[in-house]
């Protein structure tokens, strides 16, 4: 759990903890943004004062009804612009320096390829992708963005997709998105045909997620789910009122024993599973087990929805359960994890062209449609082999830094894929995961906990490191000296201040 805790019993009113919640309203941003500016209005007005403490983020995530990273990542935010103070064992509090609520981050706490500053957060709460060590390559992505431009059509941009077309992207980006999937669906048909084809093009994972579980459940309905799973899709199930049923895995991934178990007790409407480069624990589930599931669906009547975000980054993964089982497998493929987080476009191959109208519909209904700039920038890199190349850089500089990992990580406390950018690492007995997050807090690295993930079960005493948010290699090193020092020693000894 992410130790805010114990309550502050200084000279701030220990009912401060109660108080602040921040108005939202009228904030046009992702919301870890608009709670940081929040934060930094109500500073500025007074309504909050130097000294004060903050909520902890637990506390302030179910306020809000969002997810624990999304309050983690508005607290490093904040204490990037310099609005917050976080001291080990006390809390988050107030920064007594006058900060004004627009002041733009200074220069040294900008991430930049070359390097980051000694004292930017690195903040770990997002799983993102390495930057490439490649200044050649992101030559390339600046003519490609040209490029994008200049074919599209500015029309696109002045009204709303035509009717006939039911928000559903344009035949060439469906097209694209083909020819990506068929990196692990080889059989997908190349040449979708408007509203017919199996491809829908959605504005984000996030957003194909919440108009998946909008066309399969009805609130109070049941989904399954690994027992540690993705917090994205924890939150939309809470969003949409459905019941999560966690289903034990082991070193290989969910256990298909589990599931059986699971769905003879719970009838689920849906199964969301990540098979390849599981987050957080990095499992991939062998082809035997990937073709156990899909029977298991096939026999009891419910969808899978295999989420294979991270599936083109190993270069030895086995086939995708949509290739086992196409008829009852949404297969969700993103581009963030493996070309671009700033793209935010991403690709559903539904089981036939009815369940692909029916996902555009659920589309339309929460989000309308994928904007027609990311779409059109994500079709232009797959045709010309720009985003090819991302795949390429982001894959070997993910390999580098997991070397690095493994020299100075103790082997019995990682657990992660050679070519994949985040390790689940298991604490040694002294340590809890409170503790371990609150020292790495200390040295301004923030990381996910395994509450974050849990579904079902005990809570390990477990972290998932991203390895891709240090922006070059060597902050990356020092990142991971941090931890291997840590796990070196023990709390007491790791904790003390003189």
């Amino acid at each position: 759990m992410q130790s805010d805790t114990p309550e502050h019993t200084g000279p701030a009113d220990p009912s401060d903890t109660a108080v602040w919640q921040p108005d939202l309203t009228n904030r046009a941003k992702p919301v870890y943004l608009a709670i940081a500016d929040a934060l930094a209005d109500d500073i500025a007005a007074g309504r909050l004062a130097a000294g004060q403490r903050l909520p902890p983020q637990r506390l302030l995530a179910d306020r809000l009804g969002v997810d624990l990273t999304t309050v983690s990542r508005a607290y490093s935010e904040a204490r990037r612009r310099g609005l917050l103070d976080a001291r080990v064992g006390q809390g988050t509090f107030v920064s007594a320096q006058d900060v004004a609520p627009d002041r733009p981050l200074p220069e040294t706490a900008r991430p930049r390829r070359e390097a980051a500053a000694p004292s930017a957060v690195i903040d770990m709460t997002m799983n993102q992708p390495p930057l490439p060590d490649a200044p050649d390559l992101l030559d390339r992505v600046r003519r490609s963005l040209s490029q994008a431009m200049l074919r599209l059509d500015p029309q696109t941009l002045l009204r709303y997709p035509e009717a006939g077309a039911g928000f559903r992207a344009v035949e060439e980006d469906c097209a694209a998105g083909a020819r990506w999937l068929a990196k692990r669906l080889p059989d997908l048909d190349e040449s979708p045909l408007g509203n017919h084809s199996r491809i829908v093009v959605c504005p984000g994972t996030q957003s194909a997620l919440l108009a998946l579980l909008c066309m399969l459940t009805s609130p109070g309905d049941t989904v399954c789910t690994e027992e540690l799973t993705y917090p994205g899709f924890k939150a939309i199930a809470r969003q949409l009122g459905l019941r999560v049923v966690g289903v034990a895995m082991d070193k290989d991934g969910l256990d298909p024993d589990a599931l059986r178990a699971a769905v003879q007790a719970h009838s689920p409407k849906a199964l969301y599973c990540t098979p390849t480069l599981h987050n957080p624990t990095t499992a991939t589930l062998p082809a035997g087990r990937r073709a156990a599931i899909a029977a298991i669906a096939r026999q009891h009547g419910f969808p899978i929805i295999e989420d294979d975000i991270y599936g083109v980054l190993p270069q030895d993964a086995p086939p995708p359960i949509a290739a086992l089982a196409p008829d009852v497998t949404f297969h969700v493929v993103g581009l963030a994890k493996c070309v671009a987080p700033g793209l935010r476009v991403t690709y559903v191959a539904a089981p036939d062209a009815r369940q692909a109208m029916r996902l555009a519909a659920a589309q339309r209904a929460t989000i309308l449609g994928t904007p027609p700039v990311p779409a059109a920038v994500a079709t232009q890199w797959i045709a010309d082999g720009t985003a090819d190349a991302l795949l390429t850089a982001i894959r070997a500089e993910a390999s580098a830094r997991q070397r690095i990992a493994r020299d100075l990580l103790p082997p019995a406390t990682q657990t992660a894929h050679p070519e994949g950018f985040h390790l689940w690492l298991t604490l040694p007995p002294a340590w809890t995961r409170g503790e371990f997050a609150a020292h790495l807090r200390s040295h301004g690295i923030a990381a996910a906990v395994s509450d974050t993930f849990l579904t079902a079960g005990a809570v390990p005493e477990a972290l998932r490191i991203c390895l891709g948010a240090p922006v070059t290699r060597a902050d990356c090193r020092r990142m991971l000296e941090v931890l291997a020092d840590a796990l070196d020693q023990s709390p007491a000894l790791a904790g003390i201040v003189i």
